[in-house]
């Protein structure tokens, strides 16, 4: 089924396949964003939901921030945020309810704002207000602008000490090509036999899924979670070590010894030692009770290459198990009518 082209034509509508190997392309946008004096700034928090948070759970791992940095997911904002805090709201639609009023919140706190944003009421508030406003480029899904978003933050944030690194031009055009080569060899012309990513879209077909990494690499879990829900329709999960040796890991003992899941584990050589050797252990001490996990693992020759290079892949595993699936990848029909009911 996914070495025919005819099927795939038909099932992915939108060719997002398409659309996910040509993401690589996303990271040499110029954004056009004016230097930003961010001194003083002592925190740095960031508004957003599902796809729209992405970008910034990776840029808390590749590169990283010096200061403290926070995801907030929901209607409310930490109590600390104040003055010195450098708050991002950011969401695709620009209509994203929680983060509107996440917004309301830290505009009474007197935060420093960015808005991100592909339009709607986000962008008019920002006017409105004289906020910066970041546009994004027009995207078939959230989901699928998540580089666009990384390299607008990377613009932002670049040479105002905020991050732990910068990534400059040249970085970001050698990922860019690292991951188009890469990305040729996961198309659907590439056949099963050669392909990674059709292999373990067929092992994933018709089971429950579930994502293992170490913290470096949960943002990337986190996406291959997104991705197969929403990609695949698909029942996913995610979860990090070393915490799974605490207390999950003792879950996958007990019976049935035959679970219907799919266990993946992102490794790469960014994490810590005993992390590796956590995967190692957990493999050989649940042989028999957890099902084998099938190992990915990152390649490239920087943090970021590593990152983007297993979020690449798990789009493209995630997109071939919607076709496995009967599904057209593209469509978030329930989100839509969720957004609408809550109206």
């Amino acid at each position: 089924m996914l070495d025919d082209l005819k099927y795939i034509h038909e099932k992915d509508a939108q060719d997002s396949l398409g659309i996910a190997a040509a993401q690589p392309q996303q990271l040499l946008h110029d954004f056009s964003i004016p230097s930003q004096d961010f001194k003083g700034i002592s925190n740095v928090v960031y508004a957003a939901m599902g796809g729209s948070a992405l970008a910034a759970t990776i840029l808390g791992s590749a590169p990283g921030f010096r200061v403290p940095f926070e995801i907030t997911r929901q209607y409310n904002i930490p109590q600390y945020v104040s003055d010195k805090t450098l708050f991002i709201a950011a969401s695709y639609s620009g209509n994203t309810e929680e983060t509107i009023a996440a917004l309301s919140e830290a505009a009474q706190k007197k935060a420093r704002i960015v808005v991100v944003s592909g339009g709607g009421k986000l962008q008019e508030i920002a006017e409105k207000n004289n906020y910066l406003h970041i546009l994004l480029p027009k995207a078939q899904q959230p989901r699928y602008a998540v580089f666009y978003n990384l390299k607008a933050l990377l613009q932002l944030l670049g040479n105002t000490g905020l991050l732990h690194e910068e990534v400059s031009a040249v970085d970001l055009q050698k990922t860019a090509n690292f991951l188009e080569t890469e990305s040729a060899k996961l198309i659907p012309t590439v056949p099963i036999a050669q392909n990674p990513a059709k292999q373990l879209a067929r092992e994933c077909m018709g089971k429950s899924i579930v994502v293992y990494s170490g913290p470096f690499m949960a943002p990337a879990a986190y996406k291959w979670k997104i991705s197969f829900n929403e990609n695949a329709k698909n029942v996913a999960w995610y979860g990090t070590l070393p915490e799974f040796s605490h207390n999950e890991f003792i879950g996958w003992s007990s019976h049935p010894t035959v679970k219907p899941y799919t266990i993946i584990d992102l490794e790469t050589s960014y994490d810590h030692p005993q992390v590796t050797k956590r995967f190692d252990i957990s493999a050989r001490l649940l042989s028999g009770k957890m099902p084998q996990p099938h190992v990915v693992h990152a390649s490239g020759e920087s943090p970021l290459q590593h990152m983007l290079w297993t979020i690449l892949m798990g789009d493209f595993v995630s997109i071939y198990l919607g076709l496995l699936n009967g599904q057209n990848p593209t469509p978030v029909a329930l989100v839509e009518k969720m957004k609408k009911e809550l109206v």
